[in-house]
């Protein structure tokens, strides 16, 4: 039983940013499905600092976390890799 089902706005778990859809991205990047760009986070940076950077909007840093594989927050120690999906239009079509 998905406790999200009956929620429009979040599609039974499979819009952007639920649980599902960051699985999907996961699988896709570890699959070779999604082509990234590696990135070594610096010294005050945050992921929503890089996807307003790398898809201009800031909003879309979970994004990010999901193809890092990195959890999920904002803020994560300089030197962690970060693995920048290369196409946002591949990972909106997963969603």
């Amino acid at each position: 039983m998905n406790r999200y089902r009956s929620d429009k706005r979040i599609k039974a778990g499979s819009a952007l940013g639920t649980n599902q859809s960051i699985n999907r991205i996961r699988q896709a990047v570890r699959e070779g499905r999604i082509s990234v760009r590696n990135y070594v986070l610096k010294e005050n940076e945050r992921l929503d600092i890089l996807a307003h950077r790398y898809f201009g909007d800031g909003d879309l840093w979970w994004i990010l976390a999901a193809s890092s594989d990195i959890g999920w927050n904002l803020q994560v120690p300089p030197g962690t890799k970060i693995s920048v999906p290369r196409d946002l239009n591949l990972i909106l079509a997963l969603i």
